[in-house]
């Protein structure tokens, strides 16, 4: 069984790697394709340039502050809960899986916290990180930039209700995918665990 030190020192090693790919292509989205640019991969995969100011593959909710602060505490909370697990044990996958959420929250967070004030704007022109004139928002009020889209195919014209429309349209990033990734796995293979830490949460409340 892996000892508590590897376990902390190949998390560490996931979570960095993870965060390096994730802001190394933001910004080199950010810094070489003007918002709404898209450039053809196949013809089911495409990188398109888009922000946003919501949660995972755009979604939003309540107001940009608000966002930004719930993903301070959320990256807080998936910290403690990070050591926790370590701490007592658990299977590295289930950990794996915590670690890969945990690493694509700061992803989005770095977003939301500093790119308003480390880059221009992106409309109609390349943004500029550290800008003379400042960036375009202040701390706090970043905008998450996303470019991976995966436009499968399109459903026939005749069909009900899905005549026409994309089927997975939405445009995401490595944060967002990491997030995903680390849930769904957790839901097929590591039930049993989450039960288990839910229940010692549980405990620890009484």
């Amino acid at each position: 069984m892996m000892s508590a030190r590897n376990k902390t020192k190949w998390l560490a090693i996931i979570i960095l790697a993870v965060l390096v790919v994730d802001q190394i292509s933001k910004i080199w989205v950010k810094t070489h394709f003007v918002l709404g640019e898209r450039v053809e991969i196949t013809s089911w995969f495409y990188l398109l340039f888009i922000e946003n100011q919501g949660m995972a593959f755009g979604m939003e909710m309540f107001g940009k502050l608000f966002l930004s602060i719930f993903r301070v505490v959320a990256v807080g909370l998936l910290a403690w809960f990070l050591v926790k697990l370590v701490r007592e044990n658990y299977r590295f996958g289930f950990v794996l899986c915590i670690a890969l959420i945990f690493a694509g929250a700061i992803g989005n967070l770095i977003d939301s916290v500093f790119y308003g004030k480390i880059f221009s704007h992106s409309y109609g022109q390349l943004a500029e990180l550290f800008p003379a004139a400042g960036g375009y928002a202040p701390l706090f009020y970043g905008k998450v930039v996303d470019m991976f889209y995966f436009p499968l195919f399109t459903f026939p014209e005749w069909l009900p209700l899905l005549g026409g429309d994309v089927f997975f349209s939405p445009v995401f990033n490595v944060a967002d995918s990491a997030v995903t990734g680390g849930v769904f796995a957790i839901l097929l293979f590591f039930r049993k665990e989450l039960n288990r830490s839910l229940e010692s949460k549980k405990k620890e409340g009484e």
